[in-house]
């Protein structure tokens, strides 16, 4: 199944101070040439999907914009392929989304936990969504619908190494390049899944619930979403302190959605795409050109309430 979305050349020099007029005119028709056909080559690695720039190998499709980002899908085809639970060990089963081209060599990988009694069906819409970014993503179901948030941060962990190690789709994955997110309770199980790898590269709890409210071990770069109107895991006492807790010298966001409920990552939900998508891109892939959309932090909106954060990043 498919889903489908829409050097500079230096100027030459001469030690002969006495060239002709018609030997400076023929070098700078030779100069102009060379700077539009560096020019045509430079709009085609902006608006190619398989774009990258050459000093960083991780880069993966066209130069973003709001509109791209914010977008229902991005510049990737997407594939996906169940994975059943009988064949598994250590978690659920789930569904992998990815990009469907291998032109671009491999790509980062996520996994993500539903919440507290939930199943892979509430966070979903995730899946393609992000992979059509240039993810591989991997959206599981738990053990039990009942599991607690240390155990649904170990069966992250366990996603990731099936990905990684024997999933179908393994060969298209860089396995230094993953991250974690999950909704309240998997919210909760990504900050423990962060704190027991230190090697991942971003986590994403959303409107988080955890019974340890303290996260100082964390070392991976973390962005938590809060919702203003979560009666279930009320940022006063969940998704704040686990913000505050976070060393001062970690690349961190704390986004709280306006007017939104603890089930709000439950439904397709553009600001939630637009801030996941830039946090993994620039963490995971370690492509600054999502910086923009990050620093300087986002100011309050009709769908954000506040957001917190250090500018400029450092990893």
């Amino acid at each position: 199944m498919q889903f489908h979305t829409p050097p500079n050349t230096p100027t030459p020099t001469s030690s002969r101070t006495h060239a002709s007029g018609s030997t400076r005119r023929r070098a700078g028709r030779l100069v102009g040439a060379a700077a539009a056909l560096a020019a045509v080559v430079g709009l085609g690695t902006l608006t190619s999907p398989g774009a990258h720039a050459a000093d960083n190998p991780y880069e993966r499709g066209p130069a973003p914009t709001t509109s791209s980002i914010e977008a229902s899908r991005g510049p990737y085809a997407v594939s996906q392929t169940s994975v059943s639970s009988l064949s598994v060990s250590g978690f659920g089963g789930g569904t992998i989304y990815y990009p469907t081209s291998t032109s671009d060599g491999t790509f980062g990988a996520v996994a993500i936990s539903p919440g507290y009694t939930a199943y892979e069906s509430s966070i979903a819409w995730l899946g393609p969504r992000l992979a059509s970014q240039g993810f591989v993503v991997f959206t599981i179901d738990t053990l039990t619908t009942l599991d607690q948030p240390d155990s649904r941060g170990r069966q992250l962990l366990a996603a990731l190494d099936h990905l990684t190690e024997r999933s179908s789709v393994r060969s298209r994955i860089d396995a230094s390049r993953l991250g974690v997110m999950g909704h309240s309770m998997g919210g909760g199980g990504s900050l423990e899944a962060a704190k027991s790898r230190p090697a991942l590269q971003a986590a994403i709890p959303l409107t988080p619930w955890n019974l340890d409210k303290t996260w100082p071990e964390v070392t991976t770069p973390t962005l938590i979403f809060g919702a203003d109107g979560d009666t279930v895991a009320p940022v006063a006492s969940h998704a704040e302190p686990f913000y505050s807790s976070l060393s001062s010298s970690l690349d961190r966001g704390y986004l709280e959605l306006n007017s939104a409920t603890h089930f709000t990552p439950n439904s397709s939900n553009t600001t939630i795409a637009k801030y996941s998508i830039s946090w993994l891109k620039r963490f995971i892939d370690n492509d600054t050109r999502y910086e923009q959309f990050l620093c300087p932090l986002p100011r309050p909106s009709l769908t954000i309430e506040e957001y917190r954060g250090n500018c400029p990043h450092t990893s």
